[in-house]
């Protein structure tokens, strides 16, 4: 499984790599906003997009948008990571069609519990 980890914070990448590894999922791919993710997006092939929300030049939301508003893209699983708490801008993202949300911060487990809901045959 092919997983692209986007987020500005080169510490929370580097966090959330250690946890994919941390639960087998080896094959990752950095992105440091949206643009760079969507740019990855249409170039290779992705299982999974692990986003951040509030990023400079594309916020999550409007990657998630762009995501699944593309033909080609928009089976592609979402997970939202934020540490926004606004449960207005939260339901936005819902109705946007993301595949899961995590609040930071948050574990390993919290991290296992919500890739299994989006792809159960995949974690193990």
């Amino acid at each position: 499984m092919k997983i692209l980890v986007v987020d500005d914070m080169p510490l929370m990448r580097h966090v959330l790599i250690n946890m994919l590894r941390a639960l087998n999922f080896p094959d990752l791919v950095e992105a440091t906003d949206g643009l760079q993710a969507l740019a990855f997006l249409k170039n290779q092939h992705f299982d999974l997009v692990i986003t951040d929300l509030h990023m400079p030049k594309m916020d999550g939301k409007t990657l998630l948008n762009r995501i699944r508003d593309d033909q080609k893209l928009q089976n592609i699983p979402v997970l939202m990571v934020t540490c926004e708490d606004n449960s207005a801008a939260i339901k936005e993202i819902i109705a946007a069609k993301v595949s899961g949300f995590i609040i930071k911060p948050f574990c390993l487990n919290t991290l296992d519990k919500q890739l299994k809901k989006i792809v159960p045959l995949s974690s193990t």
